[in-house]
């Protein structure tokens, strides 16, 4: 019980006191400055009276991070599966993944524009390319480090090489692609926005929030922007304790490094 009260308390405490520290900072700005820095209680104001704008922004802004994401996850866990086949297709296409990784995605931004259009596919796509590389190279990490024990115990058994893949390896990959699944999970939101802010669009009400924090900032509407800012860390915390919770039911009661890193 009191470990449980300590959890909610030191948050808490520690909340308050960056809200009071908050209030102090701008009571210390000059009165000409302190707008760059409105208060706890006007941006809760400016979220009130932009409260339907900003809805209709986060949920488009949620529908292109969950389509990235999901796309990230299907394509990461076939290619994963691709190299890990052979150490010669690693050595073939692995430079190739890591020249596309270091690619700047501002780069990339226009190309999409012309191959899928601005709009959602863009900015699908910009969550996309953020989401795929953590979690391909976690994912073929966890396929190749399977225990050498257990991989020559199924071929002593003749195992086929989709009996080992099914039976062995993905399950003990499952730690390692969660690791790359929490850091897609910090990524899918920032991507999102990052696309809309850079390729997003307005046309029927699509824009984001990264559209939305662009209007703010050209209005002058500085509680309104922290606002929007608030928003999106609470859709990257959203993410993010999804996949924690997908983590704990799916490892849990069998996985012994996951008993060990948690």
């Amino acid at each position: 019980m009191r470990n449980k009260l300590r959890t909610i308390g030191y948050p808490c405490a520690t909340g308050a006191l960056v809200i009071a520290l908050w209030y102090g900072l701008w009571h210390r700005l000059s009165p000409e400055t302190r707008f760059l820095l409105p208060l706890p209680h006007e941006v809760l104001a400016a979220l009130r009276d932009n409260f339907a704008l900003l809805t209709r922004a986060i949920l488009n802004t949620t529908q292109a991070a969950l389509l990235g994401f999901g796309l990230a996850i299907l394509a990461s866990v076939a290619c994963a599966v691709v190299l890990s086949l052979s150490r010669l297709i690693r050595l073939s296409l692995y430079p190739y993944l890591m020249i596309l990784q270091m690619t700047p995605i501002i780069i990339m931004v226009p190309i999409l524009i012309l191959w899928v259009g601005p709009g959602l596919p863009s900015v699908v796509m910009v969550t996309f390319l953020m989401c795929f590389f953590p979690l391909v190279v976690n994912t073929t990490q966890g396929l190749i480090s399977a225990d050498r024990g257990l991989v020559d115990l199924f071929k002593l058994y003749r195992a086929t090489e989709a009996q080992t893949l099914w039976r062995l390896r993905l399950p003990g990959a499952l730690p390692y692609f969660f690791t790359g699944l929490r850091i897609a999970a910090v990524l899918a939101p920032i991507g999102a926005l990052v696309g809309d802010y850079t390729a997003g669009s307005t046309v029927r009400g699509a824009g984001g929030l990264g559209f939305q924090a662009v209007l703010f900032s050209s209005q002058g509407k500085y509680a309104a922007l922290f606002a929007t800012a608030g928003l999106t860390c609470l859709l990257g915390f959203l993410f993010v304790c999804t996949v924690l919770g997908l983590s704990w039911l799916c490892l849990h009661k069998w996985h012994s490094s996951y008993h060990q890193n948690h």
